[in-house]
């Protein structure tokens, strides 16, 4: 049964720094590529960072790019992302997701497996 569990999300002040965790069981880590999404009360599911199976390329959405940065680690079947800058329009719930895919992953739509979430909260 696959599992894909987040943590680290939290309340933190504009201009601070959360790394959310995603841990993997059930699957072989290394043969998907793997996405952070969020969806904001009101709104749809966005992609936020994605880092792809096949060589490892990481991509980010316009908003967080320079900001958000994703890792992988195979050793502990975890994905990461570390969040620092924070602003408020990036309070939502964080969802980790999955895809059997050497795509680049940056729509909702096609993942295998996902996460129930992690809410961040950034207040001003």
């Amino acid at each position: 049964q696959v599992q894909l569990v987040e943590s680290g999300g939290g309340l933190v002040q504009a201009g601070g720094s959360l790394r959310l965790s995603c841990a993997a069981s059930g699957l072989t880590f290394s043969h998907f590529g793997w996405a952070w999404f969020r969806q904001a009360p009101g709104k749809e599911r966005e992609f936020v960072a994605s880092i792809s199976r096949s060589d490892l390329s990481r991509y980010y959405a316009d908003s967080v790019k320079g900001r958000f940065t994703i890792s992988g680690d195979n050793t502990r079947n975890t994905v990461y992302l570390e969040m620092n800058s924070l602003k408020t329009e990036d309070t939502a719930v964080y969802y980790c997701a999955a895809q059997y895919s050497t795509s680049r992953l940056t729509s909702p739509a096609g993942m295998n497996y996902w996460g129930k979430g992690t809410l961040v909260t950034v207040s001003s």
